[in-house]
């Protein structure tokens, strides 16, 4: 990036958002002043206030008078959209949680999601099939896809003893996410997965999470029978 480009607060941003995620600053850390910022930059100190502004209402990095500012420790948990951990979820009912690693390779995106999930052509992604369960039942069936070069660690990680939806929560900072919602018929997969009926309804979901205009993770999760979402508003 050159310094033309980071004379705006959005290509500032760009750059802050990388050391973040690249762990330059680690979570907790004390990020430079304004001032030095600044300076490195060669802009007005308002366009860095801009930028850090914009972070903080993120989630991504925390802002005190006086105290500067730090990056976020659990930025997932401040941002706009706050990503469950299905193992919280399952142990907020009271129930015991563990989950099973189906299937784990490295492989092309598939065609199907070239549009929304845009990784540069040729490069492999790790694939994950997580069978999550509460109580010793199949509580949800977990298809998921990683880009490498927004998640490097992910290549050496088994997810055996962290599930992928937790790891990646904790060390994968995002900016911005698209959801959707659904529901499914249970096939003859589904419905041996999650304990069910063929032709049972499901609810299913879609995510995609981003760090500026890079994609992170595409997720697929459907639920067993009598899953209710709950949230705030």
């Amino acid at each position: 990036m050159t310094l033309t480009d980071t004379n705006s607060w959005t290509g500032i941003r760009a750059v802050l958002l990388r050391r973040i995620h690249d762990r330059i600053w680690q979570p907790g850390e004390q990020i430079p002043h304004e001032a030095d910022l600044a300076e490195e930059f060669g802009c007005a100190r308002t366009t860095v206030n801009r930028a850090l502004r914009d972070l903080a209402e993120s989630g991504l990095v925390v802002r005190k008078r006086r105290a500067g500012t730090r990056v976020a420790v659990n930025p997932p948990q401040r941002a706009t959209l706050t990503i469950p951990i299905l193992r919280e979820e399952v142990e907020s009912l009271g129930q015991p949680y563990r989950h099973l690693i189906l299937e784990r390779d490295l492989r092309p995106l598939p065609p199907r999601l070239h549009g929304a999930f845009q990784v540069s052509l040729g490069d492999n992604v790790l694939f994950l099939k997580t069978l999550h369960f509460a109580n010793e039942r199949p509580y949800a069936f977990e298809e998921r896809y990683i880009n490498l070069e927004a998640a490097p660690e992910a290549r050496d990680m088994s997810f055996n003893d962290i599930s992928a939806n937790e790891w990646l929560v904790h060390n994968a900072p995002y900016s911005h996410g698209d959801l959707s919602f659904f529901a499914v018929s249970a096939d003859q997969t589904l419905s041996g997965k999650l304990d069910t009926e063929a032709g049972t309804a499901l609810f299913a979901m879609e995510r995609i999470t981003w760090a500026g205009e890079q994609p992170i993770t595409h997720v697929r999760l459907i639920f067993a029978p009598g899953y209710r979402m709950r949230t705030e508003i």
